[in-house]
């Protein structure tokens, strides 16, 4: 009799895991439902309604000791797989489910001009840098180009100067750097001239 309800867990288990492709009852409220399921929605004749009412998945859940999710899932879950392939209907033109899916990644175009904006700007701004003596270089990338940017009290150390100096040499370098991505971006911006034919 002890050995009966190992070969009956072990018999459950293997129907569990080759239902579907789709791997499901993980934890014990989806093995209850996925056992149970069934047998409740025939005795609240909802066999063949596809998704269930609300007041219908309370019922459910509330009998298995479940959360209304769990019977959601459990019953989209149990109404089979279906290919991607298969036609949305009867008709020849319907076409098929994969045309419906939705791709919220951008384009490759997009990509490729926002990469390309993207080097092209810090290009630009590297550019810039170079034009800055080592320390309002230093100033402005601790001040402007970091996550956490160091305070005016802690460059004042470093450089042993104050922080007011500090705060001149941050607008000094960022007007200068300001000026310099601007007048590159003015000369990339004009047209290439055509070369004489």
């Amino acid at each position: 009799t002890y050995a009966m309800w190992w070969i009956r867990a072990a018999i459950q288990e293997y129907i569990l895991r080759s239902w579907s492709l789709v791997k499901m009852g993980t934890t014990a409220a989806q093995k209850k439902l996925f056992f149970n399921l069934r047998k409740i929605k025939g005795q609240l004749k909802a066999l063949d309604e596809g998704d269930l009412r609300p007041d219908q998945v309370k019922l459910i859940a509330t009998r298995l000791g479940v959360t209304e999710e769990d019977v959601v899932s459990m019953n989209r879950r149990l109404a089979g797989d279906s290919s991607l392939n298969a036609p949305v209907r009867n008709d020849a033109e319907s076409g098929e489910w994969q045309d419906w899916l939705v791709d919220d990644t951008m384009d490759q175009e997009t990509a490729l001009a926002e990469s390309e904006e993207r080097d092209q700007r810090r290009g630009m701004l590297n550019d810039a840098l170079k034009g800055l003596n080592a320390r309002e270089r230093r100033v402005f990338e601790a001040r402007r180009l970091t996550d956490e940017p160091l305070t005016l009290e802690e460059l004042s150390s470093e450089f042993g100067v104050s922080r007011e100096r500090i705060r001149q040499i941050e607008v000094r370098a960022f007007e200068k750097v300001q000026r310099a991505v601007q007048k590159a971006a003015a000369t990339s911006a004009q047209p290439e001239h055509a070369l004489p034919g």
